[in-house]
């Protein structure tokens, strides 16, 4: 017999933590093609923090993402960045970048305001173009501006660093403020359980993430999926054996975790709200993708079949094992 089950987690997870210091920095340049060099020391490891990144700098300088050229995590050339850890980059390097270039900014901004007799706090930088944000016929184009900064013997040069404003824990209660901004999520699971094999198969999963403001948001529904398909890992299928300290199945035939046959349907849903700290409003997403899933695919096997688990992951032995419990009883 196959019974399903419905769960429901939800978790805030906190973003920049600033126990401690906790710095990052980044350099820019626009050259007179228009094109930008953006160093940072943030290290993408898949979550796409170059493609943020370089999204930031586009935003602020106005111009394309494609202009955009990133060196990341050189540390040859390229400023302290910081862990990639923490869900901390986008909020962190975020800020450092969106720095970096407003900075740039202030003196193409005042090169363009001799150029346009337009104050500079009128003017508006976007789509590859300077214009008076109270007569938008009152314009030059991007290029045009890098030709009267060469004119004048101006760069466009900027950096930024971004520290969550600290504050230490209190030696004897160990209370403060141990993170600058949270991230909150709420995930819904549907799976189904085979009481004959003890097979849990993970059918649906609806996950809901507030994440500040979505730089991008197919890299935030990426996470968000990923994020699922690792706690559904974590959940039903990832369990180390060992003995005597010795892991017994180090390889990936006998050490399960899901492929692409195992995903679930997966819904993402992203929240956005006003008003926080990281550039734009960003915040991290990407631990927060996962933890949910985990404690909500629990609840749905609970649900099926009435067991409640404290151990993970739930393995057909667990399931059928307490199955026969329920028999006895």
């Amino acid at each position: 017999m196959k019974k399903r089950g419905r769960g429901v987690a939800s978790m805030w997870y906190g973003i920049g933590n600033t126990g401690l210091p906790n710095p990052a920095a980044a350099f820019i340049e626009v050259l007179s093609d228009t094109s930008v060099n953006l160093m940072v020391g943030c290290a993408d490891i898949g979550q796409g923090s170059t493609t943020a990144m370089a999204q930031i700098a586009a935003e602020e300088l106005g111009l394309d993402y494609e202009d955009i050229h990133v060196t990341s995590a050189d540390t040859m050339v390229t400023p302290e960045g910081g862990a990639t850890s923490a869900s901390r980059q986008t909020l962190i390097s975020g800020n450092a970048t969106k720095l970096a270039a407003r900075q740039a900014k202030g003196t193409l901004a005042e090169v363009a305001s001799g150029f346009l007799n337009v104050p500079e706090e009128d003017l508006i930088f976007r789509n590859r173009e300077i214009y008076s944000c109270k007569d938008n016929s009152v314009r030059m184009t991007y290029k045009e501006l890098m030709a009267e900064m060469k004119k004048h013997g101006r760069l466009a040069v900027g950096a930024g660093a971004y520290n969550p404003k600290t504050t230490y824990l209190d030696p004897q209660t160990m209370a403060g403020i141990p993170y600058e901004v949270y991230s909150y999520a709420t995930t819904i699971a549907e799976v189904e359980v085979d009481t004959e094999t003890g097979e849990v198969e993970v059918l649906k999963v609806v996950s809901a993430h507030d994440v500040g403001r979505s730089i991008n948001d197919v890299m935030v529904e990426g996470q968000i999926e990923g994020g699922v398909v690792m706690g559904e890992g974590f959940a039903v299928f990832e369990k180390v054996e060992y003995s005597n300290g010795v892991i017994k199945n180090p390889i990936f035939s006998k050490y399960l975790i899901p492929t692409a046959m195992d995903a679930p349907d997966i819904y993402s849903v992203v929240v956005e709200c006003e008003g926080e700290c990281g550039a734009y409003g960003a915040k991290g997403v990407g631990e927060p993708a996962l933890i949910p899933s985990i404690p909500a695919i629990a609840a749905a096997v609970e649900d099926a079949i009435g067991v409640h688990f404290t151990s993970l992951p739930i393995t057909p032995t667990d399931v059928l094992r307490e199955l026969d419990k329920q028999k006895e009883r």
